[in-house]
């Protein structure tokens, strides 16, 4: 077994856009990021999103929002972001309140400005193949990760466990395109799937995105298999003082030993995540500046 490990890739692809940033000449790649309400976990992450932009060298802006903001308050918010010419990419922090329309959110925030690859303009160039899309972080991450541990997909049989439009979804496209990250032969599982420890065990590279604490055992593992983890999971109780251990959709120490290279949770695609936001946002730069 031979461990992906995410968090040095990640450091990895930060390094070299902190590089390619501080190359620039005038205006820099500038993010903005939407935060409605105080859902702490939101906080978190908009606040580990903006750590790593000024780390590699991208300008942030947090736009602090009350959670009682109207749907159509929020919408003129992104407008005036997407008219905005500094503004390079814009992202809005999800869960947001139930009173607004998640759909409509994603289609406002302008196709050339969506550094989270959730607007349908982004989707249907995913669909198509097309280089200019902006893809979904999480499923670049995975892909970014399989490239660069020179894991092939041509030719293999992939199943990804999940078909959300977040993960699932997009990701069984990405590894499906005729080029050489993809080619690969991809099953979509879900709870509906029958017999789904039969068919995880005859995939090549397993792929858990259903977030179902260590629902992966080893049965469902091939021999020599290659198996992805998206699923970040709280587990147990906590301890006094201390945060809840997290956990994958894989039961990482049982089936670690079937495994020809696996990711660990923590540790493993979710830094990516993050390192494909700011990969987004400097290609939504680069694409501005050209036109």
């Amino acid at each position: 077994m031979q461990l992906i490990d995410g968090k040095a890739t990640a450091l990895e692809i930060q390094k070299e856009l902190r590089t390619a940033i501080s190359q620039l000449r005038g205006r820099i790649p500038r993010l903005d990021v939407i935060l409605v309400g105080s859902f702490t976990p939101s906080v978190i992450y908009v606040t580990n999103k903006t750590r790593a932009c000024a780390e590699v060298g991208i300008s942030s802006q947090i736009h602090r929002l009350p959670d009682d903001i109207t749907q159509e308050e929020l919408l003129q918010k992104i407008k005036a972001l997407n008219n905005n010419p500094d503004v390079d990419g814009i992202l809005v922090q999800f869960p947001l309140p139930r009173h607004i329309d998640p759909n409509l959110i994603m289609e406002t925030i302008a196709p050339s400005k969506d550094v989270d690859g959730f607007n349908p303009i982004n989707r249907g160039k995913l669909f198509l193949g097309d280089e200019d899309a902006l893809v979904p972080c999480t499923p670049l991450g995975v892909r970014e990760l399989l490239k660069r541990y020179n894991i092939a997909t041509e030719g293999k049989n992939v199943t990804i466990i999940g078909r959300s439009n977040i993960v699932g979804k997009p990701l069984a496209i990405l590894l499906m395109q005729p080029n050489e990250n993809g080619n690969a032969t991809v099953t979509v599982a879900h709870s509906k799937t029958p017999h789904l420890e039969k068919v995880c065990a005859q995939a090549d590279i397993l792929i858990a995105a259903i977030g179902q604490p260590l629902m992966i055992g080893p049965s469902m593992v091939k021999e020599g298999a290659v198996v992805i983890d998206v699923g970040m999971n709280a587990a147990g109780e906590a301890e006094e003082g201390k945060k809840r251990r997290v956990v994958g959709d894989v039961d990482f120490h049982a089936v670690k030993d079937k495994c020809s290279w696996i990711t660990p949770v923590p540790g493993g695609v979710g830094p990516m995540t993050i390192a494909m936001l700011l990969s987004n946002t400097f290609k939504a730069y680069l694409k501005r500046e050209i036109e």
